[in-house]
């Protein structure tokens, strides 16, 4: 029997498992592929071997199911609450979400790499609610904003006013404007279309 595949898909697996705990502690930037290998124990030849470069090894560490929730068994007027919630519990227990939010302050790859989780994941929760999907997508993009905005400010910035705050006071503060976003009518503008009258 051949045992190569299987030693193979060991070494991508190591590779995958100390790219993720590096990222998560030294960021895209900081990250080298030497301190990589050396987390896996392997030659960093093989590294680029199984990956190619470093950003696409951030790629492929970075495939990221945010396990959101079912809605459909969320009660409406909990919607808000449930995914504040679940988004924390997974910020403060998974460190490759705080690498990819690191590292998308300024890396490109990066950054298209959270848009694509998120807006894609995000996007399915807001459709689920709301069928006129150019309205969906807004929904999604409104609420990605509380959720990565909170998360770049208590777990990477570290800003002491949210730093300091428990889990759940966060997910107090949090969860009625997310609910806003997914559950409230758009808001009407007012005047649309019609001339801005100066006063003399």
């Amino acid at each position: 029997m051949n045992d190569t595949p299987r030693r193979s898909d060991a070494t991508k697996a190591a590779i995958l498992a100390a790219a993720r705990g590096r990222f998560a502690s030294d960021g895209y930037e900081r990250a080298t592929i030497r301190a990589i290998a050396a987390d896996a124990a392997i030659d960093p030849a093989m590294v680029m071997r199984y990956f190619g470069s470093k950003e696409k090894l951030f790629v492929a560490a970075a495939e990221i199911d945010l396990r959101i929730p079912d809605v459909s068994a969320v009660p409406r007027r909990a919607l808000g609450e449930t995914l504040v919630r679940h988004f924390v519990d997974r910020w403060e227990g998974d460190g490759t979400l705080n690498a990819l939010l690191r590292s998308a302050a300024t890396n490109e790859a990066a950054a298209d790499r959270a848009r694509s989780i998120f807006g894609e994941q995000i996007v399915t929760v807001a459709e689920s609610l709301d069928p006129d999907r150019r309205l969906a997508v807004r929904r999604a993009g409104l609420v990605a904003s509380q959720i990565l905005g909170m998360a770049l400010c208590r777990y990477v910035l570290r800003f002491p006013p949210l730093a300091a705050m428990s889990k759940d006071e966060v997910i107090a503060w949090l969860a009625p404007t997310v609910q806003r976003y997914l559950t409230a009518k758009p808001p009407q503008r007012s005047g649309a279309g019609k001339p801005v009258r100066r006063r003399r």
